[in-house]
């Protein structure tokens, strides 16, 4: 199990560093009710920052399970990962999701994002 922690330096912890991927968000990946926005952060490492509105996932219950496995999702791919900062956004018709569907999904996009900015660093 070592090496598979979630700490807060793989979390984005500020609006500073939401706003920061929200304005300079170079790589966009779009799965069945998400969204991952994410822009290159130097750290050496991937962090992650969830948004799930209540307006889109309505029931708190769903949205703590989308969250859950999201997190879970990142803690075991972040040695995958590319040294970018991740948010994750909910769109409507995500809690319709179960949880196997939602595992193959967020690694799907895992392995896009790593593809797109291995692609844009080679160019």
């Amino acid at each position: 199990m070592s090496g598979h922690e979630f700490p807060p330096q793989l979390r984005l912890l500020t609006a500073g560093d939401y706003r920061c991927v929200f304005d300079r968000a170079a790589f966009k990946v779009h799965g069945k009710g998400l969204l991952a926005l994410a822009c290159p952060n130097g750290l050496g490492h991937p962090r992650l920052g969830l948004v799930f509105s209540k307006r889109n996932v309505r029931r708190a219950v769903d949205r703590n399970r989308l969250k859950r496995l999201t997190r879970e999702s990142i803690r075991l791919q972040q040695h995958q990962l590319p040294a970018v900062d991740i948010v994750v956004l909910a769109r409507r018709g995500a809690n319709e999701l179960d949880n196997a569907t939602l595992h193959r999904q967020l690694l799907g996009m895992w392995r896009r994002l790593e593809k797109d900015v291995r692609k844009s660093m080679a160019s």
